[in-house]
């Protein structure tokens, strides 16, 4: 009998007998399934298959035809665990992984092993989008785009003056557009609102107000940017206003132009900003109970300011900067009609730091001094020390927190009086409460403070008003709002105002 001769390495006839051997083991094992995965027969159309029972005849020449065992292999033993017969290989004979049929998945006994996952995921999947809440997507005039907003209201109001009572019920129309271009380079910036008021039951003042104003920005070379504003503003005095006409059937009408300049440019680390701002008013007559006109011509003035700031880069969210300002005052009539020559000059200065967090936390808190002088010897200086703060804080997603403190100097034209300083707290809290519901509470408290030489005496104001807006779709909501103002004076009998109203705003 011919004996095989030992090799270390597994010839190409011995890999082929052992192929033979785990396939006829894999059909004990798994009768079906084994072939069913290994070999997959196509047969014509029409043609049924039918199973085979034969296996593949001898190979010429192979050695697991002849009953000698293989040199340092044992004989394979039959051993049944739960009714399976496995075959058992040495470790230098186990087949390699990478022939093929050679071992099954482990988990789920296919063929088709494992493949690694794709380095590439798929992008994340964005929010949907509100359409309640976005922005309208306005309206397309050539390279610019209007967004205009017309609110129609139904409210009521009560005014108490001291003993004195008025009711009354009105529709007031709000109207708000912006036009903004669409420029590569550059910005033009319109905006307009105004409120008209009719009553329609009771007495009462109306109170229209309109006011429009521009914003050019132009971008230059070399990181400098330079502001070209304008705009008109058209009110009706308040009958709470210092230098209101008291018990006059109608207040003056004010009619406000305005026009400013301003270039900013960055030196590296240093920021430097400087500007010029000119103010026009023009004052209407007041009507009084028995149809007497009262001229108000001698409050028209003009007034411009030029400033200058300078501020020094720490990072990108923190300039401190320093700020000065002169300014005068020049009115129509050089003497008034109790006799005083109110022109004068005004002189400031300020410092504080500028605040950019992105949206958590922006805007500018500053502290300074100002002073206001008369051409009038009579009329007393006015001095105050200047708290000027504009923030924004959003403690979370869709909560806005706005606060606001200013300190100016207000002239008057009360006979004997200079003017007064006003010192201005506003907040406003802006809250999401749901997709579709967004909810308002403003706060206000404005002290005027007189000079202890004027004949006017100090007044304290105090507003608050609460809304809600319910966003119906994109173009249409339902507003709510509810409001009471007190003012309390030392001298005189102090006033409260109660109003209430529900309106539709349509947005384009």
């Amino acid at each position: 009998m011919r004996h095989w001769k030992y090799t270390s390495s597994l010839t190409p006839l011995r890999a082929a007998s052992v192929a033979v051997r785990l396939t006829l083991a894999g059909g004990v094992l798994f009768p079906h399934s084994t072939f069913a995965q290994s070999a997959q027969v196509v047969v014509p159309a029409g043609q049924a298959t039918q199973p085979s029972s034969t296996t593949a005849p001898p190979i010429a020449g192979d050695p697991g035809t002849d009953d000698t065992p293989l040199p340092g292999a044992s004989e394979p033993a039959a051993e049944t665990a739960q009714g399976t017969n496995a075959l058992k290989l040495p470790a230098d004979q186990q087949p390699s992984d990478e022939t093929t049929g050679a071992i099954l998945d482990e988990d789920i006994m296919r063929l088709n092993t494992r493949e690694a996952p794709l380095d590439e995921r798929l992008p994340a999947r964005k929010p949907e989008t509100n359409i309640a809440t976005e922005e309208t997507p306005g309206i397309r005039v050539g390279t610019f785009v209007l967004r205009p907003t017309v609110t129609q209201s139904i409210n009521t109001e009560t005014q108490r003056d001291g003993d004195t009572k008025q009711t009354r019920g009105f529709l007031e129309t709000d109207m708000l557009a912006t036009l903004t271009s669409d420029w590569a380079l550059h910005q033009l910036t319109v905006a307009t609102e105004g409120a008209w008021q009719e009553n329609i039951s009771g007495e009462g003042e109306e109170q229209p107000d309109f006011r429009i104003g521009g914003d050019l920005r132009l971008d230059l070379p070399q990181d400098t940017t330079a502001h070209i504003t304008g705009g008109y503003h058209f009110y009706r005095e308040d009958t709470d206003d210092p230098d209101a006409i008291l018990d006059a059937e109608k207040q003056s009408d004010v009619q406000e132009f305005n026009a400013g300049a301003s270039i900013q440019r960055d030196f590296g680390i240093l920021r430097g900003t400087t500007g010029i701002d000119l103010t026009r008013s023009i004052y209407s007559d007041a009507t009084l109970p028995d149809g007497t006109q009262v001229s108000m011509s001698d409050r028209n003035q003009t007034s411009g300011t030029i400033r200058g700031r300078i501020g020094y880069e720490l990072s990108p969210a923190l300039i401190p900067f320093i700020e000065a300002n002169v300014g005068k005052t020049v009115y129509d009539d050089t003497v008034d009609v109790a006799g005083y020559r109110r022109s004068g000059n005004s002189y400031g200065g300020i410092a504080g730091v500028e605040v950019d967090m992105g949206e958590k936390l922006r805007g500018e808190v500053g502290l300074g001094y100002e002073i206001a002088t008369f051409d009038d010897e009579r009329l007393s200086d006015i001095d105050t020390v200047v708290v000027d703060a504009r923030l924004r804080w959003s403690p979370l997603r869709g909560t806005d927190v706005d606060v606001g403190l200013q300190t100016s100097i207000q002239p008057s034209t009360t006979a004997g009086d200079s003017g007064y300083v006003s010192h201005a707290l506003a907040t406003a809290l802006t809250h999401q409460l749901r997709d579709n519901l967004v909810g308002a509470f403003l706060g206000g408290i404005t002290l005027r403070d007189y000079p202890s030489d004027s004949t006017a005496n100090d007044e304290t104001v105090y507003a608050t008003s609460a809304a809600l807006t319910w966003n119906i779709n994109r173009y249409l909501d339902l507003t709510s709002t509810v409001g009471y103002e007190f003012t309390s004076r030392k001298a005189n009998a102090d006033s409260q105002q109660w109003r209430a109203g529900v309106g539709l705003k349509l947005k384009r």
